[in-house]
């Protein structure tokens, strides 16, 4: 049965599952494989992704989908089945990254534009023919000395508009996918004053674009204090002050808000996931799309070995459950130490 718009994004959003984001560019795994001394080659990069589809556990009870990379959407697993196909038969959803990076926004000092407007329609017909469901777009807003303006978070809200209509158009739900960085100095009020100003223009510029809310899912970044600032808050703080900002920002007719993780440690990510649900009830359901806050640990404990599989198989289904936790506010700390 073929499912509507609606439905894949409830799906995606199911109670107690997230998204796996398996979709790093060829630089960015690279990166991860050289920290665990691996040749980041077409093949390791098959294995250490088949690795995560066929954890069963993890998949099939608390991954709802994968976003992919262009690379692995079209690639097979080794015994030759499609990749997209393990993961249909685990009950996720294929899902691809279409965005093509960023770039420096004219006239815009230290601000950028995601690219990758052009041919998107053709793009997005031969990944509903691989088997996407979905599709991803990241834009990207620094916060720093006299930036973001203006201009650049119009920019790239209009640029999310656009990709959004085109998927919907092309039958594939848009992940709209706004992140505030959490690089900077910044305390936590600037960055709920920044992500307000994002969304706000987000949600007008969908409007615009004729963009039908029940057929997206978000992913924003949560409200938290920049990397290099000397007050960081709290759990529950930051729980409440996205909440706060979201509610604020986001229609209810949103099926779902799928947070990034964005360079919080893996237990802050689930923890604040969970405060946020515990907080409830909520306009929309709050779940995950994390990459690293999913993938660190398995990433570590496989190590590009074959004889590490199942213990990087028991790595991600021990993260993957805590985020499902998180995302019925059913967490607890002391789950951590029980792995």
């Amino acid at each position: 049965m073929t499912m509507t718009l609606e439905q894949v994004a409830q799906a995606m959003v199911a109670p107690g599952r997230g998204i796996l984001a398996a979709d790093e560019s060829s630089g960015t795994i690279k990166k991860r494989f050289d920290s665990i001394k691996t040749e980041s080659t077409a093949d390791s990069r098959r294995d250490y992704r088949e690795m995560l589809f066929r954890s069963t556990d993890a998949m099939k009870n608390y991954i709802s989908g994968v976003i992919l990379y262009d690379e692995t959407i079209r690639q097979k697993a080794k015994d030759g089945t499609p990749l997209t196909k393990i993961i249909s038969d685990a009950g996720s959803l294929p899902g691809i990254k279409v965005d093509a990076g960023t770039k420096p926004l004219q006239f815009c000092s230290g601000e950028l534009i995601t690219e990758g407007l052009d041919k998107l329609p053709e793009r997005v017909k031969e990944y509903a023919g691989l088997g996407a469901k979905f599709a991803k777009w990241r834009a990207v807003i620094d916060i720093n000395e006299g930036i973001p303006s203006y201009s650049g978070i119009k920019a790239n809200a209009h640029a999310l508009a656009r990709y959004a209509a085109i998927c919907l158009e092309g039958g594939i739900v848009p992940i709209v996918e706004p992140e505030v960085l959490m690089d900077g100095a910044h305390d936590i009020d600037r960055c709920a004053e920044v992500t307000e100003w994002v969304l706000k223009e987000v949600y007008q510029e969908l409007y615009y674009n004729r963009v039908t809310l029940e057929q997206t899912v978000l992913k924003p970044n949560m409200v938290i204090a920049g990397k290099k600032s000397p007050k960081q808050a709290g759990h529950e703080e930051v729980a409440e002050k996205t909440l706060m900002v979201l509610k604020r920002t986001v229609p209810a007719a949103v099926p779902g808000i799928a947070f990034l993780s964005g360079g919080q440690s893996d237990e802050d990510a689930t923890a604040h996931l969970h405060y946020m649900n515990a907080m409830g009830p909520n306009p929309w359901k709050l779940s995950f799309s994390y990459g690293r806050a999913l993938q660190a640990a398995a990433l570590k404990a496989w190590s590009g070995k074959a004889e590490n599989v199942a213990a990087g198989q028991r790595a991600f289904s021990h993260r993957a459950r805590m985020n499902g936790l998180a995302a019925s506010g059913k967490w607890k700390p002391e789950l951590e130490k029980v792995a």
